[in-house]
């Protein structure tokens, strides 16, 4: 079954701000599109805005001055239906899975269908035969069909990521976002979700963003890479062509084995 998903999927920032209650900055003056079906790859030190940038995407983080938009829509200025309706168009993968671990594998992907039927089917677990037909579809595309009726608490930690990945796809997006997905896994299992990645953007054609904090990883799997420090844009350019210094000028500094994945990459 071939996903019929949203089209669109661009994204810009327009003198985007954020500041938050404490003081602290977490995004300054970013100007910046994204196009439909782009694989962007987001570097930069802890605390530089990476994932402040991907929760304003999806108005988990409300800007404080400036605006984002996806396809023309400003999502600031949304709220309630009109936020969710938008929110449905954003898948999100997290670092540390946000599985239901006591559910099955089947159950958590339904979970992406929830902005699409009426709450009381969701509650009754009485899905349509279409949205489970769209769960399974979203299950073969990361290789775990053979997973789906076992509880989430009983997979590895690289088979929770394919569920998430595939939690996001079953909601159908024009953009998914991913915020640092491989930053608890084993190199091996690291390379395949970025490889399920990079397939599933070439595949479905779904804007991708992406934070990594390995620079290995940026310059293998990235189509473009946006480097970020302090909440300001202090790159953009291609992952082919980015250097050493690039990155250094990026993190302010030398950077160590600890930024790499694999030693002497």
């Amino acid at each position: 079954m071939t996903q019929n998903r949203d089209t669109g999927g661009a994204i810009r920032f327009v003198n985007a701000g954020l500041t938050y209650p404490n003081g602290a900055v977490g995004m300054k003056d970013l100007n910046l599109e994204i196009r439909p079906g782009e694989f962007v790859v987001i570097v930069g030190s802890s605390g530089a805005g990476k994932s402040t940038l991907l929760r304003a995407v999806n108005g988990l983080n409300q800007l404080t001055s400036g605006s984002v938009e996806i396809d023309g829509e400003t999502v600031s200025t949304h709220s309630g239906r009109q936020l969710r309706r938008m929110r449905k168009r954003v898948g999100m993968i997290f670092q540390d899975f946000r599985l239901v671990r006591r559910l099955t594998v089947m159950s958590n992907v339904l979970i992406g269908r929830l902005a699409h039927v009426p709450g009381w089917r969701a509650m009754l677990g009485l899905w349509p035969q279409a949205d489970r037909e769209i769960a399974m579809d979203a299950l073969n595309r990361v290789g775990i069909t053979d997973k789906a009726w076992v509880k989430a608490r009983d997979l590895s930690g690289g088979q929770q990521q394919r569920v998430g990945i595939a939690r996001a796809l079953a909601q159908q997006p024009a953009i998914i976002l991913a915020d640092e997905p491989v930053a608890s896994l084993d190199p091996v299992t690291t390379h395949q979700i970025m490889k399920d990645l990079v397939r599933i953007n070439r595949e479905l054609g779904i804007t991708t963003l992406v934070n990594l904090h390995f620079l290995d990883l940026a310059r293998q799997y990235g189509q473009r890479i946006i480097g970020l420090r302090f909440g300001e844009l202090v790159y953009d350019g291609s992952a082919a062509t980015v250097t050493d210094d690039d990155f250094r000028d990026i993190y302010g500094r030398d950077f160590t084995e600890d930024d790499l994945l694999e030693e002497g990459a």
